[in-house]
């Protein structure tokens, strides 16, 4: 691959971010493949425990302090050096930003990514930047079209889940058509921008799966040591505590399979702004000594404890706001480590687990399904291990983020060495 050597510079809102392996593991691939990258962070890093590959990472961050005497004065610098070297691109920024907040219930969002916008062209001017690649097609694709309209630099960008159905059509099609190209990590995601998308647009989508780096998962089919064992099987949930994730029906679903004498033993891993709730509905279902809250983990530790459980479950639903997954990784690291798993079939599950052959699956928003798939797998070994088996096969077919990560290479590849469409700016009519 022929790899432009200017650096791509990478537009997340915070970085490193626990939560985020899917971008984490995609730098890591890009910078395998020789791309020189930077980091663009809108906020500051999260503060630790970091996943132990951050360190892997060569990629310098650059994110506007978060002290407001010294964010003053950086985001002062780069307007200044922005409008001097590019003052036509900077006008042409500047417009954009009053038509949009003249429409927009958030005017004062508008000002603010386009206040980072300036900070992030005079960035991306001081390091030589050749192309920006935003992550989310909210906040992060604004500042990088900003960026855009200010020094002529091409963008693209990886739209998700809750940035696509939460953000106003009309941004996303603006964008989208600015972008080079749209990615995204779901068919169904495809499917539904394509469909938001004007005809002469929709080809800038393709579909590229996130993958996982399989090789930090070592396969082993399940055991059922628990009969022999005489324990509770481990059910095993790894989520944000927000109402996409169906929590709730998990914790009924738990109720329905304790009434019917089904052992286990439920751990919920990860934080949000529900833990409360989520707390007094295990205690209102008497559920305190089965179902546990065990909090956040890093990488590391949550592939050891995958290694521990007996089953996965997870039964997300389209939340109230219209807020959805894609394709939730810890269902795919599950998978991975061959733990059979239940979800339920919304969104970009159902391409990753294929019912009765990777996994099963059942409708949203229904424990009774939910608890009757999970009773049947803790009672049938052979069906539990001819998913794992299925589920890592296809996983080594579609899902490995090297591979995956070499197909986003190719469309960034192809976007940084087109020449740009720009007006001129104060340096090339300098030249």
């Amino acid at each position: 691959m022929n790899i432009d050597r200017r650096p791509i510079a990478y537009v997340v809102k915070r970085y490193p971010r626990l939560t985020e392996t899917f971008i984490l593991n995609e730098i890591r691939a890009m910078e395998r493949l020789g791309f020189p990258l930077e980091i663009f962070s809108l906020l500051p890093p999260e503060p630790p425990p970091h996943h132990p590959m951050v360190a892997e990472v060569k990629a310098r961050v650059t994110h506007v302090p978060a002290a407001w005497p010294a964010k003053l004065g950086a985001l002062a610098r780069g307007h200044a050096v922005t409008l001097a070297t590019s003052p036509v691109g900077y006008g042409r920024a500047f417009g954009h930003a009053v038509r949009r907040s003249l429409g927009s219930p958030a005017p004062l969002s508008v000002w603010r990514q386009f206040l980072r916008a300036g900070f992030f062209a005079a960035a991306a001017r001081g390091i030589g930047v050749g192309q920006l690649h935003a992550h989310f097609a909210n906040a992060p694709s604004a500042v990088a079209h900003f960026v855009n309209l200010m020094t002529g630099l091409p963008f693209s960008f990886t739209a998700h889940a809750k940035d696509i159905y939460l953000t106003p059509a009309h941004l996303i099609r603006e964008r989208a058509a600015a972008a080079g190209f749209i990615s995204t990590c779901t068919r169904y995601n495809a499917d539904f921008l394509r469909g938001m998308l004007p005809e002469g647009t929709r080809d800038k989508v393709s579909l590229v799966y996130h993958g996982i780096d399989l090789s930090l998962f070592r396969f082993r089919a399940p055991t059922y040591a628990f009969a022999a064992a005489a324990r509770k099987p481990l059910i095993l949930c790894v989520a944000r505590l927000v109402p996409k994730k169906g929590l709730d029906d998990l914790i009924a679903a738990c109720a329905k399979l304790r009434q019917q004498g089904v052992a286990f033993r439920c751990e919920i891993v990860g934080e949000g702004p529900l833990r409360g709730e989520i707390e007094a509905a295990i205690t209102a279902a008497g559920l305190g000594e089965d179902v546990v809250l065990v909090g956040a983990m890093t990488h590391a530790r949550l592939i050891a404890h995958f290694a521990e459980a007996d089953l996965f479950a997870l039964a997300p639903r389209i939340a109230e706001d219209g807020d959805r997954d894609g394709i939730p990784n810890v269902i795919v690291e599950a998978m991975a480590i061959g733990v059979p798993v239940v979800s339920s079939d919304v969104s970009g599950i159902p391409e990753m687990v294929v019912h009765e052959e990777s996994g099963l699956l059942v409708p949203p928003r229904d424990p009774a399904a939910l608890a009757a798939a999970i009773a049947r797998l803790l009672a049938d070994p052979e069906l539990g291990r001819r998913l794992a088996r299925t589920a890592r096969a296809r996983l080594d077919r579609c899902f490995d983020c090297w591979e995956n990560t070499r197909e986003l290479g190719g469309l960034i590849g192809r976007l940084i060495c087109e020449p740009v469409q720009a007006e001129p700016t104060a340096l090339t009519q300098a030249a």
